[in-house]
């Protein structure tokens, strides 16, 4: 059975269960975006609520999905009525919550009843956990070579770690092409640019944002969110893991990763990026008031290109880099 989700969690478990997991994020974005947002539009959604969570009731709608698995805490709060809607259009919807508090007891909590539900005993989690993370461990690999040998491009990296969420549904298949990419990547020569940028916030919903900074000379040496999805802390216990993946919990959570990495890769700037519509816009107070490098915050809406107004103000902001 294919289970849809809507945001990374303990994967493990349904890989466990002999299930298909399927980030429906993913396969909106890949899809014809735009297309997919009108058609969740056409069935009531309002044109004020986050693109990606029109395009996720869409993909569900028009898949084989029967069951998806909503993140009802720490993610975003429209997910709750996401669920609401594909309940009443007959899909079974699993409720999954990470404490804001990061709360150890909670989480474990949280992750036996998603076994129960799943009948997969813990231990065989665990064997599955083992498997993932021999991937895990090359997406670290992967990073490595985009920050330390500037052999990786931004784009190329956001995408092999943003797959990292399901595996493409087959860790086999994804492993076997990860290690083709890797031996590709260790026989070019560096890539050249000026400036080190990292990328802060969900991935973009732009297309061609990787691309516009590389022909500007600027490489995104650090994916924050997409790095999150591939558990790059490699922990053997699965509360653990979980516990130290930033994303679902507060800014401050998020910070404290940002500045170890912002030091350990030698950015020279950031662009916060937000979604339109999303609470997260909020976070981008406190992430110029603490991040100790400059700040460029740009919020995404439709899928598609990047658009004149966004282009400018990049092009301004790296004209300020340059003096």
């Amino acid at each position: 059975m294919k289970i849809g989700f809507t945001t990374s969690f303990p994967v493990e478990i349904i890989f466990a269960a002999g299930h298909t997991p399927v980030d429906l994020n993913n396969i909106f974005i890949t899809g014809n975006a735009k297309k997919i947002v009108e058609d969740a539009e056409s069935g009531g959604y309002p044109r004020n609520i986050c693109s990606w969570i029109k395009g996720m009731y869409s993909v569900v709608l028009a898949s084989e999905i029967e069951t998806v698995i909503g993140v009802v805490e720490g993610d975003c709060s429209n997910t709750h009525s996401l669920m609401d809607t594909l309940k009443d259009q007959g899909i079974t919807v699993i409720p999954f919550s990470f404490s804001y508090y990061r709360n150890k007891t909670e989480l474990e909590r949280e992750i036996k009843k998603l076994e129960k539900h799943f009948k997969v005993e813990h231990q065989q989690v665990l064997v599955v956990k083992k498997r993932l993370d021999k991937i895990r461990k090359k997406l670290v690999y992967l990073d490595e070579l985009t920050y330390i040998e500037n052999k990786v491009t931004g784009f190329e990296n956001h995408l092999w770690l943003v797959n990292s969420s399901d595996f493409n549904g087959n860790p086999d298949d994804y492993e076997k092409r990860l290690d083709n990419f890797i031996a590709e990547v260790e026989k070019r020569q560096p890539l050249k640019f000026n400036l080190r940028f990292g990328f802060l916030g969900v991935p973009p919903i732009i297309s061609d944002l990787y691309d516009f900074l590389l022909e500007h000379s600027v490489n995104v040496v650090f994916n924050e969110i997409q790095r999150q999805f591939s558990m790059p802390y490699l922990e053997n216990n699965l509360t653990e893991q979980y516990i130290r993946y930033t994303y679902p919990y507060s800014v401050f959570d998020r910070l404290e990763d940002i500045q170890i990495e912002i030091k350990k890769r030698k950015l020279d700037a950031v662009i916060s990026y937000s979604q339109s519509f999303c609470h997260r816009q909020i976070d981008n107070i406190l992430i110029k008031k603490y991040v100790n490098v400059p700040v460029l915050t740009i919020e995404g809406d439709q899928p598609g290109e990047l658009d004149a107004r966004t282009k400018l103000r990049i092009e301004s902001f790296l004209d300020m880099m340059m003096y």
